[in-house]
């Protein structure tokens, strides 16, 4: 492999809050174990008689993450991503002002459609009842950077702060920030990630009219099956993801341990179509190619691919068409999470980040869930059936959006002097 930069950025923690589980190890075996997080809408869900299959994270009380008083008008995007971003931080063993200076570390949180939930309810109760029904805390709520924000207030981050909102590209850009952050030596410890709780009426109605979701599918949990012959779109999924990604110098430092190196990151941007990929994948082919070049590193170092692999039918081919222009006969292993998940859209990105760290760090490749028959134009080295197990030399996870942006993250094996295998792990 080539040699990567010179200043590490080693993941040190993560925080997961999905359809299959909120916590790390249950998800990252639920996945590997090729089991799916899909399912029908209950009844008393917003979505329900909306949605058919939905990928629904648990429930989660505002109080949990939250004093009472600061649960008012909270969108469940905001609280998803506190749940992780608590986790991640635990996990790396990082209390702000003990470990790490307030002015030191950032947070960078990404999501597609903020807290589009309350703002639709709070719609209907002016609608109903006029302006005095409207919570004044309807703002401090909703808004795309509250996840960002909430997350420095409860835990007194004062440094740089950040919300990329960039759709199905947020939570992987979000990363990448990180990744920029810690190079230029603006930060020592950056929490990142995406989040988002898109799974009611309006989005669900949104989708469904512009033939995107899966349909026809008498079981839910099969409707998900990216690179299928039998996709026809993809599920609605809902979740968070966080990662404290530190100088591995400074983790040194405080003796922590790392998952994974960050190594590298590309970006790009189709200038294509509102919602249509590039057929030929070429400018997701170009954010491949730039992100190995931020590792120092050639196409033939990646062992895995985590892929964006949404299951439509356009989707998946454009993605097929770049991963043969960057890697040629030499495929590396490819799965999509997708198929457990369901897509996620700005926290898809950060979820399969994490996925990506744990198979650097834990040898296991999850397989892609309903992947029965794979389509022939989608000739790649699949995961599918059954986890492999291996080194994992690097990983490569995709996220591309509506409007063309288009996002890749590679990650390699740990600099730290010590390594993590489980989170919790004494430090």
């Amino acid at each position: 492999m080539s040699s990567g930069p010179v200043t590490g950025a080693v993941v040190t923690g993560l925080g997961l809050f999905t359809p299959l589980g909120r916590k790390v190890p249950e998800v990252f075996e639920a996945l590997t174990a090729g089991r799916t997080g899909i399912g029908p809408v209950p009844e008393g869900h917003p979505a329900f008689g909306w949605l058919r299959a939905a990928g629904i994270a648990p429930a989660i009380d505002g109080r949990e993450v939250l004093p009472p008083t600061g649960t008012r008008c909270v969108d469940r995007f905001v609280l998803l991503a506190l749940a992780a971003a608590d986790d991640a931080l635990a996990d790396a063993g990082i209390v702000v002002g003990r470990d790490v200076a307030p002015d030191r570390i950032a947070v960078v949180l990404g999501t597609g459609g903020a807290g589009l939930e309350t703002f639709e309810q709070q719609s209907h109760r002016r609608l109903e009842r006029g302006r005095p029904a409207v919570s004044p805390y309807l703002l401090p709520g909703m808004l795309a950077n509250m996840a960002a924000a909430r997350i420095a207030i409860k835990h007194g981050v004062r440094g740089y702060s950040s919300a990329p909102v960039t759709a199905c590209a947020a939570g992987a850009q979000a990363v990448a920030e990180a990744l920029r952050l810690i190079r230029a030596g603006e930060a020592d410890v950056v929490v990142c990630g995406g989040s988002e709780s898109s799974l009611h009426p309006t989005i669900a109605a949104a989708f469904t009219n512009a033939h995107a979701l899966a349909q026809g599918w008498e079981d839910p949990g099969r409707a998900s099956r990216p690179f299928d012959a039998r996709r026809n779109g993809f599920v609605l999924g809902e979740g968070s993801a966080a990662l404290v990604v530190e100088r591995a110098e400074h983790a040194d430092a405080r003796g922590a341990a790392g998952y994974a190196d960050l190594v590298g990151w590309g970006g790009s941007t189709d200038a294509h179509h509102p919602t249509m990929p590039r057929p030929d994948g070429a400018g997701a082919a170009d954010a491949m190619r730039l992100a190995l070049r931020s590792a120092g590193l050639t196409p033939g170092d990646i062992d895995y691919v985590n892929a964006h692999g949404t299951g439509t039918k356009l989707g998946d081919l454009a993605e097929v068409a770049a991963l043969h222009t960057v890697f040629g006969t030499g495929q590396p292993a490819v799965s999509s999470t997708k198929g457990a998940t369901g897509h996620l859209l700005g926290a898809a990105g950060a979820v399969e980040a994490v996925v990506s760290v744990l198979a650097v760090a834990w040898g296991e490749l999850p397989p892609t869930v309903n992947l029965d028959d794979p389509d022939p134009a989608c000739d790649l080295d699949h995961v599918r059936s059954t986890a492999r197990t291996g080194r994992v030399r690097a990983a490569l996870s995709n996220s591309f959006a509506f409007g063309g942006h288009n996002l890749s993250l590679i990650f390699g094996p740990p600099s730290t002097r010590a390594t993590r295998h489980q989170p919790g792990e004494t430090r």
